[in-house]
């Protein structure tokens, strides 16, 4: 057997039927939305035409203040994004960022982040997420998905109905940022598409299922919630558009090529910019475009160690990592433009079949789930590089296969 195979195999049995817990924010972030909106800073013009104003809205805020941004703005004059500065909180959900509309179906910014005035005031609304409320997982060998509660202490309690059914060997599950909808990449190459309710509880959309490509394996929504991808272990990503209805529609063209057999899709914080772990030794790079079409960038893929199986993004997007199964962890910082650079140095040890890396919500930390039954545990530096903790790693069960930080 093949050694792609055999790995293969335990990450369909082992890795894939891994729980993802729905947590606050990234991929797979879950929460019950809230329309309500509350503590708005002034947002009037100042009374003359040729100037425009920026506001922050608590959107539905139970403390804390929203920032003030007194500055009167020309159009075409840059806007620089403004922190969470007063502490704003929202009772249950963690902040997340602002966007353009109250319920989230606007342009999303982060802290930071840049735009250029146009000729209106600008109205930015606090997005909230909430903590976890529901856990999904998906059963490889039994083609369904297993749906949980999350009780106040953290214990799973099992939906009734326990689960609902999905395609051929599920292989990837996330919910997009809104809490709303659940996507799951079905290895016998579709991808399974259902409204989250109230409840927690999946239904089927109609179509149930979308048509993906050759062996998908992974699956992730943008963090606007607009658009989703799905890595294909054939060769290519698969490229959607989210529906209002959370339905998904290919992109023209509907697929774009990776490297050698991709396991692993993530997109960073900002939305700009998509990468992928191809097990061949690659992770590809891309642009994202207006309307969500992914463009390779130049050049088209970077090298990483033996057998990537999985890569993160940090939370502020300035770093990358991947695992790789052959027994480290490559490491790179992120240019301007969204390129990845090695870090020197270009990889650090982990244990043994590294198959799942994440990194701390604060950035500080990264944690590696090692298939040989270890986690390894490291400190982020301030240049991004890693650097093994005391002790290195720590013990974990049979087969370790994933790994993410409750926020």
């Amino acid at each position: 057997m093949h050694v792609v195979e055999k790995w293969m195999g335990t990450f369909l049995v082992l890795a894939i039927s891994a729980v993802l817990l729905a947590y606050c924010g990234g991929n797979g972030s879950i929460y019950i939305s809230s329309s309500s909106s509350s503590g708005s800073s002034s947002g009037s013009s100042s009374g003359s035409s040729s100037t425009y104003t920026v506001t922050y809205n608590g959107n539905g805020s139970t403390g804390g203040s929203f920032p003030i941004d007194t500055t009167q703005y020309v159009q075409g004059q840059t806007v620089t994004v403004l922190g969470n500065t007063g502490n704003l909180v929202k009772t249950g959900n963690s902040f997340s960022g602002w966007n353009t509309q109250a319920n989230g179906s606007g342009t999303t910014y982060s802290p930071g982040q840049t735009f250029t005035m146009g000729a209106a005031n600008v109205t930015l609304y606090a997005i909230w997420t909430a903590n976890a409320s529901f856990a999904y997982v998906a059963n490889n060998a039994s083609g369904n998905v297993s749906q949980y509660t999350i009780g106040a202490n953290g214990e799973l309690t099992a939906m009734t109905p326990a689960t609902v059914s999905a395609g051929t060997q599920p292989t990837s599950v996330t919910v997009a940022p809104s809490g709303k909808y659940a996507y799951v990449a079905n290895y016998g190459g579709n991808v399974s598409q259902y409204t989250v309710g109230a409840n927690g509880a999946l239904t089927p959309m109609t179509p149930a299922a979308v048509s993906a490509g050759t062996q998908p394996t992974s699956v992730t929504v943008a963090p606007s919630g607009k658009y989703a991808y799905v890595a294909n272990y054939g060769g290519n990503i698969s490229q959607y558009t989210v529906g209002a209805n959370g339905a998904l529609t290919p992109l023209t063209p509907a697929t774009v090529s990776a490297g050698i057999q991709p396991t692993s899709v993530t997109v960073a914080p900002s939305g700009d910019y998509v990468y992928v772990a191809n097990y061949g030794g690659t992770v590809s790079q891309y642009t994202v475009g207006a309307n969500g079409e992914l463009t390779a960038m130049t050049p088209a893929t970077v090298l990483a160690g033996t057998q990537p199986a999985s890569v993160t993004v940090a939370p502020l997007g300035n770093y990358a990592y991947v695992a790789n199964y052959g027994g480290n962890v490559s490491q790179y910082t992120i240019s301007a433009n969204g390129a990845l650079t090695p870090l020197t140095p270009a990889t650090v040890l982990a244990g043994t079949q590294p198959t799942s890396v994440t990194v701390a919500p604060s950035g500080n930390y990264a944690y590696v789930a090692n298939n040989g039954g270890t986690v390894s545990q490291y400190t982020v530096g301030a240049n991004g590089a890693l650097t093994s903790m005391t002790p290195a790693a720590v013990a974990a069960g049979l087969g370790p296969s994933a790994i993410i930080t409750a926020p």
